[in-house]
């Protein structure tokens, strides 16, 4: 059966208010930087209709895969009203040795992006840690980095030690590692509600940065008919696959290996006779079937494939 999901707001600095007139969150007088849609993390857990999402899976211990495991993923909605600070992640053995935490490799789809509007996506040609601490000093480390427009349906894998901003007039839905590391390397000297420059995380930083040019490793697929309507590959890695799916008509899928979690970025329709609308989200537990149906752009996310 079908567990709608219910989310979390963060009203970072830098946020805006699409997500107020795209999927209705409502947050009073303050703007909407993240909306935390799928999250079992302590930072935000998203909430179900009797408590936690995470008090779900700890009484559906087998609801993720068939060992039990935990949940491997946080799946977000991101509103850049302005720029986002420069920042890396780490990887897994980086972020739980210094942090306690997972690491961070997360895949952008870009749901809404103003006209000019793009990411800085890794470095424009090799540097090296001394080029790089070099320009952060100096406050021109922009300089160095790969920007690419974007625009509506765009899809980008990003690795944990990828440097990355999300520039102004994107709005995005992420799928990421469940985790909350970043090191900030440049924050375009902004301050924060109480006057403050946001801490930056430099050598952490340098010490997890991939320093080649930036090389696409996203390897989406090409639309392909289905009975249900258009499926198309997004991406897939070792901690996530991401599909969109183009649904006209019903959807019944039962995966006896992996839980499924369904981003309604677009539509209308029914998972298991519940209703849902633009900016709902569903988990599927493992081994259960679920039915949709409707007219809507799904965003369908499942584990990743196992090394």
């Amino acid at each position: 059966m079908a567990v709608k999901l219910y989310p979390v707001l963060k009203d970072y600095l830098w946020g805006g208010e699409k997500l107020k007139r795209m999927y209705g969150r409502e947050n009073g007088d303050r703007p909407i930087a993240e909306s935390w849609e799928v999250s079992v993390h302590p930072d935000g857990l998203s909430r179900t209709d009797g408590g936690t999402f995470a008090q779900y899976l700890a009484g559906h211990p087998q609801a993720v895969d068939a060992g039990g495991g935990p949940f491997p993923v946080l799946i977000k909605y991101i509103d850049a009203k302005s720029n986002l600070s420069v920042q890396v992640h780490p990887d897994d053995a980086y972020a739980r040795r210094v942090e306690g935490d997972n690491g961070k490799t997360e895949m952008w789809y870009i749901v809404q992006a103003d006209e000019g509007a793009g990411i800085y996506c890794g470095f424009a040609r090799d540097t090296d840690r001394g080029e790089f601490l070099r320009k952060v000093s100096e406050g021109t480390v922009e300089e160095l980095l790969n920007f690419i427009p974007v625009k509506a349906g765009d899809c980008f894998l990003i690795r944990a030690g990828t440097v990355h901003a999300i520039c102004a007039g994107c709005v995005i839905c992420e799928v990421q590692q469940s985790s909350n590391v970043t090191y900030r390397v440049y924050d375009y000297n902004r301050r924060d509600a109480n006057g403050n420059l946001r801490p930056l995380h430099v050598a952490k930083a340098a010490d997890v940065i991939n320093f080649s040019a930036y090389h696409d490793v996203t390897d989406s697929g090409m639309p392909v008919k289905k009975a249900y309507g258009t499926e198309r590959l997004l991406t897939e890695c070792e901690y996530f696959r991401c599909r969109e799916l183009l649904l006209d008509g019903t959807y019944a899928e039962t995966d006896e290996a992996s839980f499924r979690t369904v981003n309604v970025l677009e539509g209308s329709g029914e998972a298991d006779g519940i209703p849902f609308c633009s900016g709902d989200s569903f988990f599927l537990p493992r081994g259960e079937r679920c039915v949709i149906t409707g007219k809507a752009k799904l965003l369908v996310t499942d584990e990743g494939v196992r090394k």
